[in-house]
């Protein structure tokens, strides 16, 4: 179980409370800005919780904007966070409505940018606590698994679940890792609304840069 001081706790928490700015937006390989940061992507399915998750992380409302329209984030969003590090929102997946040629650019922007980004410290991989993987998830995961980059559950909506689903959920979640060589062994549970688990993900992410 990874464990922080509440000095590093601190750290962690000023840095996020400071300046997180839209730096770029990139369709393809070709737009992709200079490693010149460390980088923490996030990636997830529809209604995951990812915009939330990144909102409450930097304590803002619209740092990140849901979308009504499924499918509609088509590119790598570059938010610059107190030139500490660059959060990168990737675009979310797993829509069935959006046609298969977009998710197959999906696919090969991701993977472009994963293979080939030395500066990502990590990615990660938001499932919701109620609903467990989907098969979407899965596919990212062998993605990453291929393209040998490191990358982190995070269990999102923790508030919305019950203390039974929450472990069972654990225990799922840590059996499908094992499978997964890229996968870090240690799960995050979280809540945007309620702050659960905030302090210790800033922390972790922070320890990476």
């Amino acid at each position: 179980m990874e464990e922080f001081t509440p000095e590093q706790i601190e750290q962690a928490r000023r840095v996020f409370a400071g300046p997180c700015d839209f730096v770029w937006g990139a369709a393809d390989l070709s737009q992709i800005p200079e490693p010149v940061m460390a980088e923490i992507a996030f990636a997830g399915r529809s209604n995951v919780g990812k915009s939330s998750l990144v909102n409450a992380l930097t304590g803002r409302n619209t740092l990140a904007r849901t979308s009504n329209t499924p499918g509609r984030t088509q590119q790598l969003n570059f938010f610059n966070l107190a030139n500490v590090m660059f959060l990168v929102d990737m675009p979310g997946y797993g829509y069935a409505q959006v046609a298969k040629k977009v998710r197959d650019n999906w696919d090969t922007l991701i993977f472009q940018y994963l293979q080939g980004r030395p500066n990502l410290k990590t990615v990660l991989v938001l499932i919701d606590s109620r609903h467990g993987f989907k098969e979407t998830d899965l596919h990212l995961m062998g993605m990453l698994d291929k393209a040998a980059v490191n990358y982190r559950i995070v269990l999102t909506k923790a508030d919305k679940a019950s203390k039974k689903e929450l472990e069972a959920m654990s225990l799922q979640t840590t059996e499908v890792l094992g499978k997964h060589p890229a996968a870090y062994p240690f799960i995050y549970t979280t809540s945007a609304d309620k702050n659960i688990g905030l302090e210790e993900l800033r922390a972790a992410l922070i320890a990476l840069k």
